[in-house]
């Protein structure tokens, strides 16, 4: 059957960024072919187009390129111990390369893949959840005299939208769309602390905002051990930002940064606080908390492994920092400017101002 020839470039250019090493170290033709069991110019006649790779090849690129442990000290080859964050890469790839080769030789019914794959799915990193098991965003809800204009917030108006009832909206909409492109096979539903049932805190557990408004946080964080706590920002002192304490050996505590401008307090720099554990309501699935003492704090934690330009490399450093934990906990530095978010970079010391693993 006539395959696209667009759709066959669009294959080869694939395979050859996957190889040029887009997240691990680039790998030559001679690595790949005796990896997957093929000769060097069966690998070049792919990645130019000539040809498209059989199904069972396009399985086994997707398991190479899961995992850079796939090529070490020069030597290549297949692992069979795959992460589960690797097994979720491995089916994003299988996945995506499939659909690129059944558009390539012009399998009917399937529909054709847009050229530019480079964001799409996205690198999952600990967003990704291989066992395909629902996850639950839980967020902190505003009280209703802080909520906007009661045509939208007030339930009996016509004009009512039921998301003026979350705290940290923005954080809310980059995530769960983020974690539902990543986890294809997942059910990824939210809901406010107050309404979370028993069937969501068995699920992959997100806990989103602070304290303040979210009251299921403190108890996570108590249950895995976590030597972070955050004070609350509702006090008698109009003034009081609050912190977050570090207790260890001695206390320490991280408090945003704002100045005076013009009579008004603008937030220069927040403290975001990310951890990952098991969930303490069901051993079989994961707790995250992303926290900071702003909401601007909570973007910052969010975005950290979600936007497409720093990302990768935070992933990375999780991945090596805390290969071995099973609890893991980064307090973070997260600038503002003009009002604006500068994604943490985590690979930066100056970023870091806490971290603790278990």
């Amino acid at each position: 059957m006539a395959g696209d020839s667009n759709a066959m470039q669009t294959l080869a250019a694939r395979l050859r960024a996957l190889r040029a090493g887009e997240r691990q170290q680039r790998v030559t033709q001679h690595q790949l072919a005796r990896a997957l069991g093929v000769s060097v110019p069966l690998i070049s006649s792919w990645e130019r187009a000539e040809a498209a790779p059989p199904v069972e090849r396009i399985a086994a690129y997707a398991h190479f390129f899961a995992t850079p442990r796939s090529v070490q000290d020069g030597q290549s080859a297949l692992r069979d111990d795959l992460s589960a964050e690797e097994l979720g890469r491995r089916q994003a790839l299988k996945e995506e390369l499939t659909a690129l080769r059944a558009a390539a030789v012009g399998v009917p019914g399937v529909a054709q893949v847009p050229a530019a794959l480079d964001n799409y799915p996205p690198a999952a990193g600990p967003w990704g959840f291989a066992d395909g098991t629902p996850v639950t965003i839980v967020c902190g809800e505003l009280p209703a005299g802080r909520r906007a204009d009661a045509a939208y917030s007030d339930p009996d108006s016509p004009d009512y939208v039921d998301l003026y009832r979350f705290a940290d909206v923005d954080s809310l909409v980059e995530l769960h769309g983020y974690v539902r492109a990543a986890n294809p096979r997942s059910e990824v539903g939210f809901t406010t602390a107050s309404l979370v049932t028993r069937d969501h805190l068995t699920t992959h557990l997100v806990l989103l905002g602070g304290v303040d408004f979210n009251d299921v946080i403190t108890p996570v964080l108590d249950s895995l051990g976590v030597p972070v706590r955050q004070h609350s920002r509702l006090t008698d002192d109009p003034d009081d930002e609050g912190a977050f304490e570090v207790r260890t050996t001695s206390t320490e505590e991280h408090r945003p940064a704002l100045t005076a401008d013009r009579g008004h307090r603008v937030l220069v720099e927040d403290v975001a606080h990310f951890c990952r554990g098991p969930n303490p309501y069901n051993v079989l699935r994961t707790v995250t908390v992303c926290n900071g003492m702003f909401g601007r704090g909570v973007y910052g934690a969010v975005r950290a492994l979600t936007d497409a330009r720093f990302r990768d490399r935070n992933a990375v450093y999780v991945r090596n920092r805390f290969a071995q934990a099973q609890t893991y906990s980064i307090l973070a530095r997260v600038k503002v400017v003009n009002g604006e978010v500068i994604t943490p970079d985590w690979t930066l010391p100056d970023t870091i101002l806490h971290e603790w693993s278990k």
